[in-house]
């Protein structure tokens, strides 16, 4: 896998259907640890809710996972992880409160309401691609500095981290595919001088 689709960050939204209030949250996490924190951190939050229904996938081991909490079999938990699955999302969990309003949805209300719920949550929270990508570092003196970082932006890598000391030393990322391209025009543009050395490769958002 080069890359996958996931929440760039944690977000919230809510509404109301016939007096039911429906809160959807949805968070990026990476292991199940995560996923089970945060809907723990939701049910405390809401611990007076009527229910607190979830659903996650996981690229760690291929998991997916979701709960009804008490609503009947079928008709929220497992809408919620449609919607995680119909827009291709992983490593996101989201977690649906409901505050009941007095009125019956009925089942196909229910459905549609915990669909709708997980949906919002995730558009609130922003879908994003992380693709595969090279972490490296540049070290060079401050004239090169002064023409890496437009080369930097053309190859479409991501500056991390620079620190500025006797020469100036730039950590970025780049998907992996343009690295050596990159790398290549780093040496030729320095005639040689400097160079580019991976640190690491690992998921991001480019």
């Amino acid at each position: 896998m080069t890359e996958y689709r996931t929440v760039g960050r944690e977000a919230a939204d809510e509404f109301t259907v016939k007096k039911s209030r429906f809160i959807g949250y949805a968070k990026p996490v990476t292991t199940l640890q995560e996923a089970t924190d945060f809907i723990a951190q939701i049910k405390s939050k809401h611990w007076d809710a009527t229910h607190n229904v979830y659903a996650y996938c996981l690229r760690e081991g291929q998991l997916s996972r979701y709960s009804d909490d008490g609503e009947p079999q079928g008709t929220a938990g497992m809408p919620a992880l449609d919607v995680l699955k119909k827009e291709g999302v992983t490593d996101c969990v989201v977690v649906c409160t409901r505050y009941f309003g007095g009125i019956m949805l009925g089942a196909g209300g229910l459905v549609r309401a915990y669909s709708h719920t997980a949906k919002i949550a995730l558009d609130a929270a922003g879908i994003v691609t992380m693709s595969l990508c090279t972490v490296a570092e540049v070290v060079c003196d401050y004239p090169f500095y002064g023409r890496l970082m437009p080369l930097l932006a053309q190859h479409g890598a991501v500056t991390e981290d620079t620190a500025f000391a006797d020469v100036v030393r730039v950590t970025f990322h780049i998907p992996a595919d343009r690295y050596d391209r990159l790398a290549a025009d780093v040496t030729d543009r320095s005639n040689g001088r400097v160079g580019c050395t991976v640190l690491e490769e690992r998921f991001g958002q480019v």
